[in-house]
C-alpha cells in the first residue's frame, strides 16, 4: 500500500524550526530539573516574543457516536492553530506520551506535534517530532 502525503507548508516548517530553537534556548538557559509548568510559561513567553500565536492548556471536545465528550483532550500548547506541543520534565521517556500525542493529532485533526522533555541532559535527545500523514 502506498502512502501519499503533502509536504509541510512553509509556515509549518517555519513554526517547527522556531519550536526547536525555543526548546534549545530554554534548556540552555535553565537546564533540566524544573517543573513542567515553569517550562510551559517560558515556552509561551518565547512564542509571544516571536509573535507566534498560541494557546495554553487548550481543551478540545470530541464526538463519540453522537456523545459530545467535553474537555476530552488537554493540549499543553497549541501553536498557530496547527501544531501540538506536549511538554515533559521527567527522567524516563514513556511510550504513553507517544500514544497521547498521536491521539491528540488525530482527534484534533492536526498534522504536526512535538514531545519536548526538558529533563533530558542533552536537549536534542528530548525532542521528538510526529507528523500524521493522510492516506
Amino acid at each position: 500500500m502506498e502512502h501519499y502525503f503533502s509536504p509541510l507548508s512553509k509556515r509549518e516548517n517555519f513554526i517547527a524550526r522556531e519550536i526547536v530553537d525555543i526548546a534549545f534556548k530554554i534548556h540552555r538557559l535553565l537546564g533540566p530539573g524544573l517543573l513542567e509548568s515553569v517550562y510551559e510559561q517560558c515556552f509561551c513567553h518565547e512564542l509571544f516574543l516571536r509573535a507566534i500565536a498560541f494557546s495554553r492548556q487548550t481543551a478540545i471536545a470530541l464526538n463519540y457516536e453522537g456523545l459530545e465528550v467535553e474537555n476530552a483532550l488537554k493540549i499543553d500548547i497549541l501553536v498557530d492553530e496547527s501544531l501540538i506541543i506536549k511538554l515533559k520534565a521527567q527522567d524516563l521517556y514513556h511510550k504513553v506520551w507517544e500514544a497521547q500525542i498521536l491521539s491528540y493529532l488525530k482527534l484534533s485533526q492536526k498534522r504536526l506535534g512535538y514531545i519536548i522533555n526538558f529533563h533530558s541532559p542533552i536537549m536534542k535527545d528530548g525532542i521528538k517530532r510526529y507528523i500524521l500523514y493522510t492516506l
